[in-house]
């Protein structure tokens, strides 16, 4: 009951964040990032649609209210939202997958979620989804789909089953390496020492970083815009050059300046245990 009770407050947190932060409902012009990865999400909330022969894979589903935006988005970069056939999720936050229940609905998807977030995606608490899954993945697992082949990797600490979800994407004669980063951050209110919902939170998050400096990464990508730049990019892709999402340098940048946060907020409540981060 605890671990539950624990569980829905960062889904009431993120509900209530949503109210004092306008890009995550912002709209945001639908584009294709590279071969057949396209961004279909609003302002800051990343949602990624991979277009397949048989179908089409989408990455996060926002909030309820959002998804009559991600449908106009998937239109208007050709494809149909009832053709979505796969629904996937960075991690079980209601910024993130709010409206996973309500997209199965709609369009008859199968939902594939880590084993640590089954139980948070499937709550029927205030935020969340109460959402059927259909496939319980692992650390490794790949997701298939007309030649499409995403990877599941456990990011775990900003939720237990966290995901970053990598692929190769086909573009102009190349192969890239995408990387979706699930989430490295500790939001506050997290508890990194004496944590009785989440004991290993803090060494969870160590084993997140590690996975995370040993991904190949040419596409830079995450599940909030602010991650990798998503509006200046964006700017430059329609002035026309080189594709600036492919940005390996700005991962590694990325994720050093996240792992170096986490080790002094770590440190902090090392010294002040019980301390929430700020």
């Amino acid at each position: 009951m605890l671990r539950r009770v624990g569980l829905s407050m960062f889904a009431l947190a993120a509900a209530l964040l949503a109210q004092g932060n306008p890009d995550w409902h912002r709209a945001f012009p639908a584009f294709r990032i590279a071969g057949d990865l396209y961004y279909v999400g609003t302002a800051d909330l990343a949602v990624y649609l991979v277009h397949t022969p048989q179908g089409n894979i989408l990455i996060n589903s926002d909030f309820e209210e959002d998804v009559p935006a991600i449908r106009n988005s998937i239109e208007k970069v050709g494809f149909h939202y009832k053709d979505t056939k796969i629904v996937l999720i960075s991690h079980a936050h209601g910024d993130h997958d709010a409206a996973t229940g309500l997209i199965k609905r709609e369009t008859d998807a199968k939902l594939m979620v880590m084993d640590a977030d089954v139980p948070e995606e499937e709550s029927t608490a205030r935020g969340r989804p109460g959402a059927h899954v259909d496939r319980v993945l692992h650390d490794g697992d790949t997701v298939e789909l007309g030649g499409a082949r995403l990877t599941a990797r456990l990011t775990p600490g900003h939720t237990k089953g966290c995901t970053t979800w990598t692929m190769q994407v086909r573009d102009g004669g190349r192969t890239l390496n995408a990387v979706i980063v699930g989430s490295p951050n500790v939001n506050p209110g997290y508890i990194l020492v004496g944590n009785k919902n989440y004991p290993p939170i803090a060494q969870d998050y160590v084993k997140t970083f590690a996975v995370l400096k040993s991904l190949p990464c040419d596409l830079f990508l995450g599940a909030h815009g602010a991650y990798f730049g998503l509006e200046a990019k964006y700017e430059k892709m329609k002035a026309g050059g080189a594709n600036p999402f492919i940005d390996p340098e700005g991962y590694k940048a990325y994720v050093a300046e996240r792992e170096d946060t986490f080790r002094k907020e770590w440190e902090r409540q090392q010294k002040n245990p019980g301390s929430p981060a700020r």
